[in-house]
């Protein structure tokens, strides 16, 4: 049965209880209010059944409000036989949702007779004995051939009932875990406590389904606004909504309702043009506004998309500067990302005019209030042309979830599960080696960077020797956290942090644990981001040391190795490279006819390898919007080379067994069992200098 359909039977069933109850106390004592209650009801349905397009079913109910309309209005006085005909409606209308079930229609009956002795109790004209209500068939009457209904298998619980039975599930958990930890021989006791932990599993599920809706219960109205707004504005927007069946807790629904909907009026005001704009442009005349939610990495992400025009850094960055938000030479050298965060400030907007959709500046900055107070993040991606997207994460900041116990420093923490990959125990003096001073390990012929939780933590962690690492992954990055000791898994209570540690990066809540103690639940993201694995907008390794990648032999070098297609490897000498690092590709920008990007305060100049040989396709290059390159220092002057993808950096005796074969390369040799060109890089860089266009290409 439709969702809509089943929670319309369920209130109407509610509303049809309090009717029969209503109207009796209504003929014995007449009273203003109990009219209001019982009209409020009867209006209920038949708005429904006109949404829901059951015809029969408005035209009763309509007649009878029309009855009660004249009631309220003084026009009639409440007799026996009026009582009568709208208990006989109420009747009437049970029947209709009893078809409705079991059989999907309105059923055949005919109430004609009732709707002619309800208009002609208006009329105040005698009304002769009421019909019987039409008898539904005896097989659904037999005890044994009765089937539930839909307002018998559900109930309506309060919220915070709910609120009530999910701490005390969390609660049992907690002491759940501190039972099984307890140790005792006893058999019978160790059976007892298998048996509860069997239970307390099941009823925290359950408590926690109960809670759970889906999104589309918010996203229902959404094509309704979405088509009003584009009449007002007088514009053409289709809406595409995908992922509606994603469940959230119902505080979280309705924590985001209002954030989402501004979202959305802003697309339509803001982000889509009207047909004109966007003809000129190259664009259909219909603008496109998407929605899509998912579940990912243990949280819930919600992303609304549309097709406009994108944000207008440059309009952006001189509102800052009126506003004296910032001064000309701090927006001068402000990133597009930075720039875009603009429009979270309170008060910030840049329409020209107020209008009664948008303008007023009072909209993005409680956008992002909302968002965070339920511990979620909102950010903002724009491409000029293209259109926006803005991207929202909501954690699981009200949930039992399944984590990872490691020991630290003397104190133990708590990863959620979801984001663990794998656990690797490594001999520390020979199974980790240090690269650009970044300690790294191989795994499986892969690097993986290591980040040491007692370092980023400034706790004093164990003494070296054989090191746990758990392999972690967030997003597109997977890295590995050094850690004391793995205990084990266990499923906890998640608690929010107090508003005091709500900027603390390492951390996404707090635990308690079995034996009464506090954990900090550890924010996998946040720790990748003080280790320097994931920056604003790129991420990069340290600052490279030639003097360390030259050894005393001079045979042996430090090269870093890429693939610019799937069947081309090159390298590099590690010591011409600053730096490796890893942009998105939207935020690439043209000057002086050629590819840039700001790097560090600095336009940085962009160079594509694979333009250099006609082999490459860049089919080895992440399929993410993210570009990996080498930042490379030619005269003092930088310059990043785009590579396909960075596979190893790797440290070899270098036999040369071809000369250059083409006129970019030093010559080819055998590395890692690979055929390996050696690139020359400041060859790239004369000729680009040299080849350079006065116009970017179209």
């Amino acid at each position: 049965m439709d969702d809509i359909l089943r929670e319309f039977i369920i209130e109407t069933h509610e509303n049809l209880d309090l009717l029969d109850r209503e109207l009796v106390s209504l003929e014995s004592a007449p009273s203003p209010e109990t009219l209001a209650a019982i009209f409020r009801a009867v209006h209920t349905i038949k708005g429904g059944s006109g949404f829901l397009a059951m015809p029969k079913l408005e035209a009763v109910t309509h007649a009878a409000e029309s009855l009660l309309s004249d009631l309220r209005d003084g026009k009639l006085t409440v007799i026996p036989q009026l009582t009568t005909s709208l208990l006989q409606t109420v009747d009437a209308v049970r029947r209709i949702l009893g078809s409705m079930e079991t059989a999907g229609t309105e059923g055949d009956a005919d109430d004609a007779d009732l709707i002619a002795a309800l208009s002609r109790l208006r009329e105040g004209t005698a009304v002769p004995e009421a019909p019987a209500p039409a008898e539904a068939p005896e097989a659904a009457e037999a005890p044994d051939a009765r089937t539930q209904n839909v307002s018998e298998t559900s109930v309506r619980v309060d919220v915070s009932l709910l609120d009530r039975l999910m701490n005390l599930a969390g609660e049992l958990v907690l002491a759940r875990n501190q039972i099984l930890q307890a140790p005792c021989a006893d058999p019978s006791f160790l059976a007892a406590a298998q048996r509860l932990n069997l239970i307390t599993t099941e009823l925290q599920a359950g408590v926690m389904k109960a809670r759970m809706q889906p999104i589309s219960n918010v996203w229902g109205k959404f094509p309704r606004i979405v088509r009003d707004l584009a009449q007002t504005c007088h514009k053409q927007v289709r809406l595409e909504m995908s992922g509606e069946e994603t469940e959230l807790d119902r505080t979280i629904i309705e924590a985001i309702k209002d954030p989402l909907t501004h979202l959305l009026r802003n697309a339509v005001d803001h982000g889509i043009g009207a047909p004109a704009e966007r003809a000129k442009s190259g664009k259909p005349p219909e603008g496109r506004l998407s929605l899509r939610a998912f579940h990912e990495n243990g949280q819930v992400n919600i992303e609304i998309a549309d097709d406009g025009a994108g944000v207008d850094i440059k309009r952006v960055k001189a509102k800052a500067i009126e506003r004296g938000m910032l001064t000309a030479e701090a927006a001068a050298h402000l990133s597009s990302r930075d720039a875009i965060s603009l429009i979270f400030a309170p008060g910030f907007s840049t329409a020209e005019t107020v209008s009664n959709i948008s303008g007023r500046g009072v909209g993005m900055d409680v956008v992002k209030t909302n968002i965070e107070r339920i511990g979620g993040s909102v950010e903002c991606e724009s491409q000029p042309g293209a259109g926006t997207t803005f991207k929202i994460k909501i954690p699981l900041t009200l949930a039992i979830i399944p984590a990872l116990i490691v020991r630290c420093g003397g104190d133990r923490y708590a990863i959620p599960q979801v984001s663990v990959t794998e656990l690797v125990r490594l001999d520390e003096a020979k199974s980790i080696e240090h690269i650009q001073g970044a300690p790294v390990h191989r795994l499986r012929g892969e690097l993986l960077p290591l980040v040491y939780l007692g370092s980023e933590l400034q706790v004093q962690a164990g003494d070296a020797g054989a090191v746990d690492v758990v392999v972690l992954q967030t997003g597109e990055r997977r890295f590995g956290l050094v850690v004391d000791e793995v205990c084990d898994t266990e499923e906890i209570v998640v608690k929010a942090l107090g508003s005091h540690l709500k900027g603390t990066a390492c951390f996404a809540g707090a635990t308690i644990m079995g034996d009464g103690a506090v954990a900090l639940i550890l924010d996998v993201f946040g720790l990748a981001q003080r280790g320097g694995l994931i920056g604003a907008g790129h991420a990069s390794l340290p600052a490279a040391n030639p003097a360390q990648h030259h050894e005393a032999d001079g045979g042996r070098q430090t090269l870093l190795l890429f693939d610019l297609s799937e069947s081309q490897r090159m390298a590099i000498a590690l010591s011409t490279v600053a730096r490796l690092e890893e942009f998105q590709s939207k935020d690439i920008e043209w000057a002086g006819g050629r590819e840039v990007i700001q790097y560090r305060g600095k336009i940085l100049p962009l160079i594509r390898a694979s333009s250099f040989f006609s082999s490459a396709d860049e089919s080895a290059a992440p399929h993410d919007g993210t570009l990996q390159a080498v930042v490379y220092n030619e005269n003092g002057r930088n310059v990043g080379l785009v590579v396909g993808r960075i596979r190893d950096i790797t440290s070899e005796h270098v036999v040369m067994q071809t000369s250059a074969r083409h006129t970019w390369t030093l010559g080819s040799a055998v590395i890692q069992d690979r055929v390996t060109d050696l690139l020359d890089v400041p060859a790239i860089i004369r000729a680009s200098e040299k080849t350079l266009s006065p116009e970017a290409p179209r």
